[in-house]
């Protein structure tokens, strides 16, 4: 056997890599009822779906001899050919595509013994996907251990069964988590049937994807309740957000203090998104199932009304929503982490339900739960598929992915004992990656986050910010922004601009010659082409194109840095006048009235501060002209948050072109500013 068992072994190394399907194992201590329950499922949900398995016999199915022989070999390869038989489930249930629900083992434990055997191998960690434990009373377990004549199991205490229950479940826990299995204790009931059936189905069907689905589905159906109304979403977060409390500390905290006397407590959330699996969707997945154990186990209902009644909202928040209450064409959502219950009942105290909705997870039957992946596609879906205009607030590294993707993202900054104490590090990290964002200190005596350079402060009392909440935007389309990052011309003409060795005319010369490439591969694109007649060489008149209305196309060349750059746009539209610009006052009525276009020329944009003062500014004088803004390099951010970003997504006659967008946030200064090295004056600075 022995000679068998090193090919059987070589031929499980040797073999195709398993492809993961859902496995779920049924655990419990030996006697807790596991072989009954799922012949039980065999029966009750057939075999269409699901491939059922009893661990011992699939391991006497890929062993040469017989269980019997099993028994007698020693641990290493015992756990060999344990390893081979989850594989090999593994790979039917692949093939087949069924969910598989195996009876097994985590560690046999006899009660002369100190410790445990641990049986649960390197295969079970890879292949689970879920693992269910059945907690049956340890005194249930004894007699059907005595009762039980087939296996002769040996006689242990009620103390010794609950001692080895106990530390299953503590120990599976932990392995779980350090491998992304799901893991869930389910007590015996009477609906233990029923809740394993849910469970389940649950399994076979969630994914991540799914998960997405369901979020954007409720999205939607908030969305349409406006009946096309909404232009402006509020997207909030709720804990230490909308309040300074954390409702799933208090949730916890509550379900200590109200844990039946002698019941197992599940490990805290703390514990969970420390473990391995961090801030994952199964993170977050496993969270529920925690949720569940307590649902199961207690009124949960009147848990998440205890809770309620100790959270409170801060007041500049209640005045905000309260002024937007009326505001048909603004919508309001919370987008919370935590459990969806407990935030319907906050808002509901405060009057705010009908018209702050709340996206959110937390039990099984919510369908879905809320990532920080969750929260940035629901922004997104907003502004894309919705055309709305999203202001975020978060306070959180949660937060942050939702807050890069908003066209207003601002950070509330509570006390310092009660705010998060690691998002300084991954605040500073997504504004120098181009985040755009303001914070607000509730209460106003809290001390600022990084400094306000870096996050310039706002009230929420501001008029300018509820003004800019609550005015008529209309509906958003999409941007006109082209580059040409992944062009190889782009790339072959901007790598000279990017070597600090070359300045002066050198310098100047590819900047024009990247102007020129611009011009006639990206806003020619937008402003479009007309044909006019030209002398052919053999004697007739042929067609030619030129810039649609090149004659009363206007170049703006914002000085220092943005001329050469125009001049190369002048090469390829040479009847367009040309016009040097330092100041937005520099622009006149009468340099512009007859024009039908304007093509604003710098090289560097960085948050679009300067290029949104001079649309400020044709704007004013021309409401109706076409505007173009050329740049050599933008700032990724640029296009997605701010001023400049809100300017082009609702002001259809507004463009940008850019030869490269950036993720680099970097101002020059002295040696770097692209000014003094076109001019050789790097000295002056």
């Amino acid at each position: 056997m022995d000679s068998q068992l090193q090919d059987l072994t070589a031929v499980g190394v040797q073999q195709d890599t398993v492809i993961k399907s859902v496995i779920v194992g049924l655990y419990g201590v030996s006697g807790c009822g596991k072989t009954y329950h799922l012949n039980e499922l065999r029966q009750d949900l057939g075999e269409a779906d699901f491939a059922f398995y009893d661990g011992a016999a699939m391991i006497e199915a890929v062993l040469p001899g017989h269980l019997d022989d099993f028994k007698q070999l020693g641990e290493e390869d015992k756990a060999i050919w344990r390893q081979l038989a989850i594989e090999n489930i593994g790979r039917e249930c692949a093939s087949e595509g069924k969910v598989g629900v195996v009876a097994g083992h985590y560690m046999f434990w006899d009660e002369d013994s100190e410790v445990g055997t641990t049986v649960f191998t390197r295969g079970d960690q890879e292949i689970y996907t879920h693992i269910l434990y059945l907690d049956t009373p340890p005194d249930v377990v004894m007699k059907r251990r005595q009762n039980d004549t087939e296996r002769n199991r040996p006689s242990v205490s009620v103390a010794h069964l609950r001692k080895w229950q106990q530390e299953e479940k503590n120990q599976l826990r932990q392995v779980c988590r350090s491998h992304g299995i799901l893991f869930t204790v389910l007590t015996a009931s009477s609906t233990l049937l029923e809740t394993v059936y849910t469970l389940l189905s649950d399994f076979r069907h969630h994914t991540e994807q799914q998960n997405l689905y369901l979020a954007e589905k409720r999205l939607d159906e908030i969305i349409a309740a406006s009946e096309g109304k909404v232009e402006t979403v509020l997207v909030m977060d709720g804990d230490r957000t909308l309040g300074p409390m954390d409702t799933g500390a208090l949730f916890w905290e509550t379900c200590s203090i109200s844990r039946m006397s002698g019941g197992d407590h599940p490990s805290s959330l703390n514990a969970l998104f420390s473990s391995p699996l961090g801030y994952s969707y199964i993170a977050f997945r496993q969270a529920a199932l925690l949720n569940e154990e307590i649902a199961n186990d207690q009124d949960f209902n009147a848990l998440c009304e205890e809770v309620t009644s100790a959270v409170t909202i801060y007041p500049e928040f209640l005045s905000l929503l309260r002024k937007i209450d009326g505001q048909e064409h603004v919508g309001a959502v919370v987008i919370t982490c935590g459990l969806r219950l407990i935030w319907e009942k906050v808002l509901s105290a405060a009057n705010l339900s009908g018209k702050v909705k709340v996206i959110g997870g937390g039990r099984l039957v919510d369908g879905f739960v809320v990532t920080p992946k969750v929260k940035e596609a629901l922004v997104r879906r907003l502004k894309e598929v919705h055309g709305a205009y999203v202001f975020a607030f978060g306070d959180s590294p949660l937060d942050l992915p939702m807050l890069s993707e908003a066209d207003q993202a601002i950070v509330v900054v509570g006390e310092e004992n009660m705010r998060s104490k690691t998002m300084d590090k991954h605040l500073l990290n997504a504004i120098n990656e181009g985040l755009q964002a303001r914070q607000i200190l509730l209460p106003n005596t809290a001390s600022p986050r990084l400094d306000t350079a870096k996050l310039p402060p706002v009230e929420l009392s501001s008029i300018k910010l509820i003004d800019s909440i609550i005015c008529h935007r209309g509906r958003r389309h999409r941007p006109q922004v082209f580059h040409a990052s992944d062009k190889a011309a782009v790339k072959l003409l901007t790598a000279p601009t990017r070597d600090a060795a070359i300045s002066g005319p050198a310098l100047r010369e590819y900047h024009r010659q990247g102007g020129w490439y611009a011009a006639i591969e990206l806003v020619a694109e937008i402003l479009g082409l007309e044909e006019y007649k030209v002398p052919h060489v053999q004697g007739h008149k042929t067609s030619v194109h030129r810039l649609l209305h090149e004659k009363e196309t206007m170049i703006v060349a914002l000085m220092r840095g943005g001329e050469p750059m125009a001049l190369g746009v002048n090469d390829a539209f040479p009847t367009a006048s040309f016009l040097h610009v330092k100041n937005p006052a520099d622009l006149k009525r009468e340099q512009i009235h007859e024009q039908r276009n304007i093509i604003l020329v710098d090289w560097v944009v960085n948050t679009g501060k300067s290029v949104m003062e001079l649309v400020e500014r044709i704007r004013h004088l021309n409401a109706d002209i076409r505007i173009v803004v050329v740049a050599g390099v933008i700032q990724s951010q640029a296009v997605r948050q701010g001023e400049f970003a809100e300017a082009l997504a609702y002001d259809p006659n507004l463009g940008l072109v850019a030869l490269r967008l950036s993720k680099n946030k970097f101002a020059g200064k002295g040696g770097t500013d692209t000014g003094n090295r076109l001019y050789n004056t790097t000295h002056l600075d």
